[in-house]
């Protein structure tokens, strides 16, 4: 029981100082529709969340996160610039292929966060130096990555539209998107689909199989990615070191391939405004690699703040969620960032 209390005290602390940075106390509901979820993260979420149904309301998830509701809320009734917080409780279900003890996997805790939607050039360096400068304390370590970068990347790469369009959608996917990218780098060659007088279709029209076995032959047609992009690709996913040292390495990088030129500029302002903010760049990480497989609506900007090497997940993540607006407002779109925080980590580490 005191360390629910302690829980409850860092978060209404973590709440008050959102407040003051000018942020509306909101209190999403528990209990959710599910089908904006099921439409935003696809059937995978049901692995992760707790779905129940209700006679009246239908398919019910109780809250995985707060961002969902709060954008939810905001894209029917907010005008920006506009600054939320909340504290409550989210719930997962375990990842029963973590069986490391020392790893915090509640199924129920609580969180703290902070979201702005703005189209101000500033607002993320704004919620990332608030961030900063509420975990600096406990000697969290800070660490970001731009989602934006990656994406400009694929998009540039010589590829027909299809498969680009598969390595964008699997982006999030690390081990599905270097699967995809080995099979885009080598020679296909057409198959064959010999007629049968059996079923063929499954649950599938034989529409839908024919639409399918079309787009493979069109497919096999496809010359391979040359192996020179396959390098860069590598090369960028490697990017990792302080931010001043990382713009080098990036602008060096766009030498060589102009798509991501435009993204690594805005990396380079970011922390500019970072540390016209009050935080050094060099005292932040950052990993080109960063959120790709933990921040699956994150469009741009990421970061997270890590408690040493206690293997816990983060302290703290957010980022920048445009598409997710666009989503969410059925076509309507206002740029935000948002970020969220575990007082009951902070808990643990003052108790430390």
């Amino acid at each position: 029981m005191t360390l629910r209390c302690d829980k409850q005290t860092v978060g209404k602390r973590l709440l008050a100082a959102f407040r003051e940075a000018g942020a509306e106390e909101v209190a999403p509901d528990i209990l959710l529709p599910a089908e904006s979820l099921l439409d935003l993260y696809g059937e995978d979420i049901r692995a992760r969340a707790y779905v129940t149904s209700d006679p009246i309301r239908g398919e019910m998830m109780l809250r995985p996160d707060f961002t969902v509701p709060v954008v939810q809320a905001h894209m029917e009734n907010g005008a920006e610039p506009a600054r939320y917080c909340y504290l409550g409780e989210v719930f997962r279900k375990q990842d029963m292929g973590d069986t490391r003890p020392e790893t915090p996997r509640d199924n129920e805790y609580l969180q703290a966060g902070f979201e702005l939607f703005s189209h101000e050039t500033g607002a993320d360096a704004e919620v990332f130096a608030l961030f900063y400068r509420l975990l600096s304390p406990y000697g969290a370590r800070a660490e970001t990555g731009d989602m934006g970068l990656l994406l400009d990347a694929v998009r540039g790469l010589p590829l027909p539209a299809p498969r680009r369009d598969a390595l964008l959608h699997h982006i999030w996917r690390a081990g599905r998107f270097q699967q995809l990218l080995i099979r885009f780098s080598a020679e296909t060659r057409p198959r064959d689909f010999p007629q049968s007088a059996a079923s063929w279709t499954g649950l599938r029209s034989a529409t839908e199989m024919q639409a399918r076995i079309d787009r493979l032959q069109a497919d096999a047609g496809s010359p391979p990615l040359p192996a020179v992009w396959t390098e860069r690709l590598k090369r960028l996913f490697a990017v990792r070191a302080p931010a001043s040292e990382a713009v080098v390495m990036l602008r060096e990088l766009a030498l060589e391939w102009p798509e991501i030129a435009g993204a690594v500029e805005r990396i380079a302002i970011r922390f500019d405004k970072i540390a016209r903010a009050g935080v050094a760049p060099e005292q932040v990480v950052f990993d080109a690699s960063h959120g790709r497989t933990t921040m699956e609506y994150y469009d741009g900007f990421t970061f997270s703040f890590m408690a040493g090497d206690r293997g816990w997940p983060p302290i703290a993540s957010g980022g920048r969620y445009d598409a997710l607006t666009s989503v969410l407002g059925k076509g309507r779109r206002i740029p935000a960032v948002g970020g969220i925080i575990r007082p009951g980590l902070l808990a643990e580490l003052e108790a430390a």
